[in-house]
């Protein structure tokens, strides 16, 4: 069973800065690609940055300039920095991976169980 662990939320001010972390654990053998999704109230979830295990990056226009994802390979980890926050990056924010439990099998999303990230004076 794999279980996505995620910190970092929490209130911050206008143009401040956050860090999410998700640590990836359990049976998993390899990713494919990790990310972050968010999901704003009364929206559907959208992608905010993913990565894959090759180092490829990819961001939504919204937050291109301002966010940066990265990982960690040997723990499996991947994070979200988050600079220059506006209100609008209010959201419950997700990681995703993209993974294999083993060799054979096949890639399985797997999410986190999301944490809130409040951008509010």
């Amino acid at each position: 069973q794999v279980q996505l662990v995620e910190s970092g939320g929490g209130l911050v001010q206008p143009g401040g800065s956050l860090r999410l972390s998700c640590a990836a654990s359990g049976t998993i053998f390899s990713f494919s690609a990790m990310g972050w999704y968010r999901q704003l109230p009364g929206k559907q979830r959208e992608l905010v940055a993913t990565t894959t295990s090759g180092g490829s990056k990819n961001y939504a226009d919204s937050v291109k300039g301002r966010f940066t994802i990265s990982r960690d390979s040997a723990e499996n980890t991947v994070y979200l920095q988050m600079n220059s926050l506006k209100p609008e990056d209010t959201a419950v924010y997700y990681c995703n991976v993209v993974g294999k439990v083993a060799r054979w099998a096949l890639d399985r999303n797997y999410w986190g169980q999301g944490t809130q990230v409040t951008v509010s004076s």
